[in-house]
């Protein structure tokens, strides 16, 4: 009896070392992130590499895959409609900054805490603003917006039920109908508003509108269906998201690629090395 006891539980012990060993050997050593493409200073494109993503956002990222062993490669799969959709279906495991809503939440899980909060605002055609202390004043006029995109659970559900919002691809197509008179106003991000309205001559044309009508948190995402989301992996990006936020990491890339898109913009611009040193 002691003989076959002792064998039951040496198989016992040999399956749950077996098992540790296809756990450790399915974890994955490979991740695909994406995100909004027209994002700085959190992502945009790669001026060097098109088809990768830079910014604050890819930076954090990174160096999270680096802590855990695990590359992480930040791709662009095109505007950040198409972004969410691939993140949506699994084709790419993660999404490198979104706020929390209903409907992501369904087929996404979100790792906690958030790394940025980021305020969006009112934009309106310089000098042809009109009276706002709130969301109520946005009634009755032609907002612009980007297709998929959210500024939070509470705002998206009035815009449903309250506002007229047209959709469209891109932020700078946004800014166009805008300055074209065919919106009364966008609703997007502060500073990467002001990035790319910047980059492209828009600026001086712009305004924003005070109060923000939001203040959201801005989270990485776990597909649902991407083949690494198992336990081990959120948790550990939960623990890591915890502990680089605390220390500070997230708002220290923030303002390094501010400077970095700064630096690309004047160097596209073909401002000589010397006039950049002076804007620094």
């Amino acid at each position: 009896m002691r003989k076959f006891l002792s064998l039951t539980t040496l198989c016992s012990l040999l399956a749950v070392l077996l098992s540790g060993a296809v756990q450790a050997a399915g974890k994955c050593e490979r991740l695909v992130a994406t995100g909004n493409p027209e994002y700085p200073p959190y992502l945009w494109r790669d001026p060097q590499s098109p088809q990768h993503l830079i910014g604050a956002n890819a930076d954090l990222l990174t160096l999270i895959g680096e802590q855990l062993g695990v590359k992480i490669e930040i791709i662009y799969t095109g505007p950040w409609s198409r972004a969410q959709d691939e993140v949506r279906t699994g084709r790419v495991d993660l999404l490198a900054g979104a706020f929390l809503t209903l409907p992501r939440l369904e087929h996404m899980d979100y790792v906690h805490p958030a790394f940025f909060n980021t305020p969006s605002v009112v934009w309106v055609r310089k000098g042809q603003g009109f009276p706002y202390t709130g969301w109520d004043d946005l009634r009755g006029r032609v907002g612009g917006t980007l297709v998929h995109n959210s500024f939070g659970q509470h705002f998206d559900a009035f815009a449903k039920e309250n506002l007229s919002l047209e959709e469209v691809p891109s932020l700078i197509q946004a800014f166009q109908k805008l300055l074209l008179g065919r919106t009364d106003y966008v609703v997007y991000e502060r500073y990467p508003g002001v990035a790319l309205a910047n980059t492209q001559g828009m600026l001086e044309s712009l305004e924003t509108l005070e109060p923000p009508i939001s203040s959201e948190g801005l989270y990485l995402t776990l597909s649902h269906d991407s083949a690494c989301n198992d336990p081990w992996l959120r948790g550990q990006l939960a623990k890591k998201m915890t502990e680089l936020t605390a220390a500070g990491l997230p708002e220290t890339f923030l303002q390094r690629n501010l400077e970095r898109w700064k630096t690309q913009q004047m160097q596209a611009a073909g401002v000589p090395p010397q006039e950049q040193e002076k804007s620094q």
